[in-house]
């Protein structure tokens, strides 16, 4: 989910992200027909909700993804899935309203109980929460991996490249772990508004100075590296090629997953024209421009790095000079991602605490909000089930990031794991009810064809993923410091 953003926000509820556009411009005479503020959103206010929604840590990994595919295959698939994610984007947005009753659908999983039915909302709740629960592993991987960059980019500076700069990890994970345990007990801090202003400008800080090192570096070598079919046989195996081939699927689906979204963006949308027609416009728009970024920073970072291009374009593997801007890159990454952690488990947060309080409405644990005055800030309400649950979860997810750090790994799966479900099958699904699509028509047996292909992909890229991670463990040892 790229993840990936401004945030790549998959929130089940509203985000402040969207509030900008939702300015009541006077009173009670400026109320839409659903009773809520009228929307003021237009095409290019959407087109900016969804660019800071895509763009984020997954662009880290396409220079990689590229050096799997080459020079030929890398910018089709990179186009195939603009293309994909652009059409069922259409077909969700005009699932945003009931076509007879004309009711607002203000969620993604609103849309898939008004057109599904009861079944297919838990269904989609599944795919939901374990994608936002494999995501807080990714960012937390991700956040490690920058702040070791800064650390090794600084130790090879002072020695003049002569120092290994052996880098545990470790250390880096639990930090941003004790960061979010402490996050987590702040009431609504994903709601914070400047929460988003900071992702979106964090996130296109670390994008933009990636690509603009990778023009440099291509400038510097004086040539154009990689070659028409990707890493060579002999760099790695045939078999480790195939895999790695579908893993890097999987990385692309990642930096495209934002279709959850999508309804709470047309959410801020004022009307006339009607939504659709103006979400229709804003995708276009936004996708033509991330997918040109893209496959910019794709096929830079690949011509800049070959066959060697790191996992993470901005690691220590990667650049190392001007080691002030790589590190300004990286610590912006690492701001990004302890704020997008917060926003990513909110809705997992909210979830178990809610079904707590509804399954044990008598238990004082559960319920009781013991209050404690912190002068200047007034009284904050400590709940104890709260702090025990949410610090729970953190724990589990830095050590699993632990055990398993390996980012390009991860990111594949994830996209493999969300893209299909939540970009192709459901907004498929939907709009072949609302619109009653006869079976076997023609549109029915292209719209199946299309979910069908994208299966198939999702499920060779996690596959690919699955491949990664266990030659990975041959070699890695959990807990061990890095070379």
């Amino acid at each position: 989910m790229g993840d990936h953003t401004a945030t790549r926000n998959l929130q089940l509820h509203h985000n402040p992200v969207f509030d900008v556009s939702l300015n009541v411009e006077g009173g009670s005479n400026y109320i839409d027909d659903d009773g809520r503020p009228k929307r003021t959103g237009t095409v290019w206010t959407s087109s900016a909700h969804i660019i800071t929604a895509v763009i984020g840590s997954g662009v880290l990994s396409l220079a990689w993804a590229m050096a799997q595919l080459g020079w030929i295959a890398g910018p089709i698939v990179m186009v195939l899935f603009s293309f994909i994610t652009y059409y069922t984007s259409i077909l969700l947005a005009a699932c945003y309203r009931d076509p007879v009753t004309g009711k607002r659908n203000y969620t993604y999983s609103d849309a898939v109980r008004s057109n599904l039915g009861a079944l297919q909302v838990k269904f989609c709740g599944c795919v939901q929460n374990v994608a936002l629960f494999g995501i807080s592993i990714g960012f937390n991987i991700a956040a490690a991996i920058s702040m070791v960059a800064i650390q090794r980019c600084n130790c090879n500076h002072k020695s003049g490249g002569k120092n290994p700069c052996h880098t545990n990890n470790n250390p880096y994970m639990i930090a941003f772990g004790i960061s979010e345990i402490v996050l987590s007990q702040i009431p609504n801090f994903d709601k914070l508004s400047w929460l988003s202003i900071v992702a979106a400008v964090m996130s296109f800080s670390y994008s933009g100075i990636g690509l603009a090192l990778a023009i440099a570096k291509v400038a510097e070598n004086g040539k154009i590296k990689g070659n028409i079919t990707g890493i060579t046989i002999g760099t790695v195996t045939p078999i480790q090629k195939m895999w790695r081939t579908f893993q890097a699927l999987g990385n692309i689906a990642f930096a495209y997953t934002y279709s959850i979204i999508l309804i709470e963006i047309q959410d801020t949308i004022k009307s006339p024209p009607s939504e659709y027609k103006t979400m229709k416009k804003a995708t276009l728009l936004s996708l033509t421009a991330t997918s040109i970024f893209y496959i910019l920073c794709g096929c830079m970072g690949y011509a800049a790095f070959g066959d060697l291009s790191p996992g993470n374009l901005l690691s220590d593997k990667g650049f190392h000079n001007p080691y002030w801007l790589i590190n300004i890159a990286n610590a912006a990454i690492v701001i990004h991602l302890v704020g997008a952690y917060q926003v990513f488990a909110q809705p997992i947060f909210a979830l178990v605490e809610k079904t707590a309080a509804k399954v044990f409405p008598d238990s004082q644990f559960i319920t009781k909000d013991i209050k404690i005055p912190i002068p200047g800030f007034g009284v904050y309400n400590l709940n104890l089930f709260r702090l025990v649950w949410r610090t729970f979860y953190v724990i589990i997810t830095t050590l699993i990031s632990m055990i398993l750090p390996f980012f390009n790994d991860v990111v594949g799966f994830l996209g493999a794991l969300a893209y299909w479900p939540l970009t192709v099958y459901f907004p498929v699904e939907m709009y072949i009810a609302q619109k009653k699509v006869p079976k076997w028509s023609t549109k029915w047996i292209f719209l199946q064809i299309i979910s069908l292909s994208v299966l198939v992909i999702a499920l060779a890229a996690a596959a690919g993923s699955v491949s990664g991670v266990v030659q990975n463990l041959k070699i890695y040892k959990p807990f061990k410091t890095s070379s």
